[in-house]
């Protein structure tokens, strides 16, 4: 089955990522707590960044809206952006003297991981509405909202006026909820904001914890299953929902009725963290391509599954050939 959403073929850009641009610093030490690791390797780091750097990889064209720091942090971001094809004609410095996120790894075991995180004065909350051009927005497929973007003020406010603009000329919306606890004030905040972009959001993307924050108050009688989650967002226009269940697989819902799930594929796991934007990454490369829905998530396993093997993240985004070559040994197997 094949899931058809609005995508404008005449346009130059294909996704557009907004928000989180930090720094991830990846024990070397691995396998050992954070207290006994001694060093640590440099990554770009963010979900939406990730994203947008796996789509890349894949071949879309790509740009993004965000601040970075007016520091070495900062033009080592858009330094690896241009590098990697990205646009950041819509990143701007910011020099009002805040500093770049960073996100310490801990990677105790293949299935213990943390993050330490720090995110005080960051550059990516600095985002002002005043970033955001009507005519890039109006001249891209796609737009990709992280939740974390709506965390503070003025980025929040900036996201809205994505959303606006987006839903102006009719540039397709994924969002990714992407909660991060530190990052936000209550649930009552993650509820409101991120439930006012879902119910604009043409896809979205959450683990089942994620989905529940911004679920209504049910009673005990009403389902907070995938399938009734995915119905209530329907209603508000969504054409794709897609639950992730981490090592279980993800479940990806339409409005026709039509359930596709995907398992995950084998890998050799070094940490957890890293998975799900490369399979969001891959989907929507999938998805722009017209695949089938079950197409698209097998990209997205496969991708995870090679990003999981690896030390990092944005720098172990594969190409499709990596893609396609995981997924045809597991086929043959």
């Amino acid at each position: 089955m094949t899931t058809v959403l609005p995508f404008h073929s005449d346009r130059p850009i294909d996704l557009i990522g907004v928000g989180r641009l930090c720094i991830d610093l990846n024990a070397n030490e691995i396998y050992r707590p954070m207290e006994d690791t001694l060093s640590f390797t440099k990554y770009v780091g963010g979900s939406p960044a990730n994203i947008t750097i796996a789509a890349a990889r894949l071949g879309l064209k790509t740009g993004f809206i965000g601040r970075v720091s007016d520091d070495q942090f900062g033009r080592f971001i858009i330094r690896y952006l241009k590098k990697e094809q990205i646009d950041t004609s819509s990143v701007i410095t910011d020099r009002s003297g805040s500093v770049t996120g960073l996100a310490f790894t801990e990677i105790k075991s293949s299935t213990e991981c943390s993050i330490l995180m720090y995110r005080d004065n960051a550059a990516d909350l600095k985002l002002e509405p005043d970033d955001v051009r009507e005519a890039y927005i109006s001249n891209s497929k796609a737009v990709l909202i992280s939740g974390t973007a709506l965390a503070k003020s003025p980025s929040r406010e900036a996201v809205f006026k994505v959303l606006e603009l987006a839903r102006k000329h009719g540039t397709v919306v994924f969002f990714d909820i992407d909660y991060r606890p530190y990052s936000w004030a209550s649930k009552s905040e993650v509820y409101t904001y991120c439930r006012l972009v879902a119910m604009q959001s043409d896809v979205i993307l959450g683990g089942r914890e994620e989905l529940d924050l911004i679920e209504p108050n049910l009673s005990e009688s009403q389902d907070r299953d995938d399938i009734e989650t995915a119905k209530r967002w329907f209603t508000h226009g969504a054409k794709l929902v897609v639950v992730k269940h981490g090592s279980e697989g993800s479940i990806a819902f339409t409005p026709g009725g039509e359930t596709v799930r995907a398992g995950v594929f084998p890998a050799k796991v070094v940490k957890t963290f890293g998975a799900g934007d490369s399979f969001a990454g891959a989907l929507i490369y999938g998805l722009m391509q017209g695949f089938s829905l079950s197409s698209c998530l097998e990209l997205g396993s496969a991708s995870a599954s090679i990003v999981v093997s690896s030390h990092s993240c944005s720098d172990a985004m594969p190409v499709l050939q990596e893609v396609q070559y995981v997924i045809a040994q597991h086929i043959n197997r």
